[in-house]
């Protein structure tokens, strides 16, 4: 526009012509910038809602397969992140809101190979897939998607455990699916259940773990991988799991999570005698709670890792809520919702509520002495955001295709662990932006 302008000049008109003439052109050359930026923002705009996917739309997984992306967009500037952060000051990053996503996950059931039979949602037949496309955005600051090729970057050399339940493998499962982007893991070490595992990736050096210990104390288990039970748990509330104790010192990084299953029914010991127990009618012993056994194991927990002769960076990440309605998972409990909520419409339970709350209050006693004893720890606060997602459960697609032969089967529903791709690969995100940026703008 300006060269046009310019060409339509005559270099040899009378000089009392030419302020006139500069002036039109400058105003025209304004009002013609205006009007592109006008034009131009609204296109965006458009584009947005039009390749977003209504959060109820019953699109079949064979063809969402073939829109997702299978690299990471082009915004994943985390060195760009750090300046619009810091321009904006300190934010909470576990307060926020979902917001739509058009982009997508990472992955696919079909691009990784990781993913759990219970939490492969599109294999096992889920109809519509409007959960896929929301992703958690922090109140103050931004936070992009985790960028898999930073992250192995700056992992190499390194080693990251996973250290708790069955929510700790779901997690790890979207890590190895992000990060398979980039490079696929080599599976070197599984237990004999395949709760256990050990990957290596070989291009840069960098070992993931996931340790199963649902208490992280020392406990006698007596359930198969069904849930059935054949006797209480007896748990030892001065004693941590060696499982996972006995490697920490080879982790320069772990994710830290309990919860769940201090709500089983369990006999608590405590200097080799029996102290108490959580929901044991007919037993004759004190009931302590669920609450006093978590306290203890949190607190050993910490007093553990807080060793001076650790230079692990621990996180911490915080309870896990489930989203059952109209009943428990054994009592027909389901979870069909299929949009997030919004903040206000939904209270945490009063069982992750005091979970939450001790966890909180023993993070905040630890971190006061951690950096004493040199050592880091991060809080994974992601209990209240996650419980704004109650349509990333597997529900009744837990199972493979469990309406295929009756539409109206009665399944047992699964909505505690999270479906993959699902809201759990934001946990990620914040891990990322935790680790690039330090968690300086928590």
């Amino acid at each position: 526009m300006v060269k046009e302008m310019r060409s339509d000049l005559n270099p040899f008109s009378l000089s009392k012509h030419n302020s006139v003439i500069i002036k039109f052109a400058v105003s025209f050359l304004l009002v013609g910038l205006a009007f592109r930026l006008l034009i131009s923002g609204s296109f965006r705009f458009s584009s947005v809602v039009e390749t977003s996917i209504p959060a109820n739309e019953e699109t079949k997984p064979e063809s969402l397969m073939a829109s997702l992306p299978a690299e990471e967009p082009a915004s994943n500037d985390f060195e760009a992140n750090k300046s619009q952060n810091s321009q904006s000051g300190k934010c909470d990053l576990f307060t926020g809101e979902w917001i739509p996503d058009p982009s997508g996950p990472f992955y696919t059931n079909q691009s990784c190979l990781q993913i759990e039979g219970h939490q492969n949602c599109m294999k096992n037949g889920r109809p519509d897939s409007g959960y896929l496309y929301w992703r958690w955005s922090p109140r103050g600051c931004s936070l992009p998607k985790f960028n898999p090729k930073k992250f192995l970057h700056l992992m190499r050399n390194k080693s990251w455990a996973f250290i708790g339940d069955s929510i700790s493998r779901n997690h790890v499962q979207s890590l190895l699916c992000i990060l398979s982007q980039v490079e696929q893991a080599v599976e070197t070490y599984h237990d004999e259940e395949y709760r256990s595992k050990i990957w290596h990736f070989r291009t840069h050096n960098f070992t993931l773990s996931v340790i199963w210990t649902p208490f992280l104390i020392k406990a006698d288990i007596f359930e198969d991988m069904n849930g059935v039970s054949s006797s209480e748990i007896q748990l030892h509330l001065d004693e941590l799991d060696k499982k996972w104790t006995d490697q920490y010192r080879n982790f320069d990084y772990a994710i830290v999570a309990g919860g769940k299953w201090f709500l089983k029914t369990a006999i608590y010991h405590e200097n080799n005698v029996v102290t108490g127990c959580h929901y044991c009618p007919g037993k004759n012993l004190t009931e302590l709670g669920f609450d006093y056994a978590y306290r203890k194991a949190i607190q050993l927990v910490f007093n553990f890792i807080t060793n001076p002769g650790h230079k692990t960076l621990a996180f911490l990440r915080t309870t896990t809520p489930d989203h059952f309605e109209n009943g428990e998972w054994f009592s027909g409990g389901t979870c069909d919702r299929k949009v997030p909520f919004k903040e206000g419409e939904v209270n945490m339970t009063d069982v992750d509520t005091i979970m939450r709350n001790i966890e909180l209050e023993e993070f905040a006693k630890a971190a006061a002495l951690g950096p004493d004893k040199g050592v880091v720890l991060k809080l994974l606060d992601t209990t209240r955001l996650s419980l704004l997602r109650p349509d990333g459960h597997p529900g009744p697609y837990r199972q493979f295709q469990p309406f295929a032969e009756d539409k109206n089967a009665k399944v047992q529903n699964d909505c505690l662990h999270w479906c993959l791709p699902g809201p759990i690969d934001s946990w990620n995100d914040l891990v990322m932006e935790m680790i690039v940026n330090g968690g300086v703008y928590q």
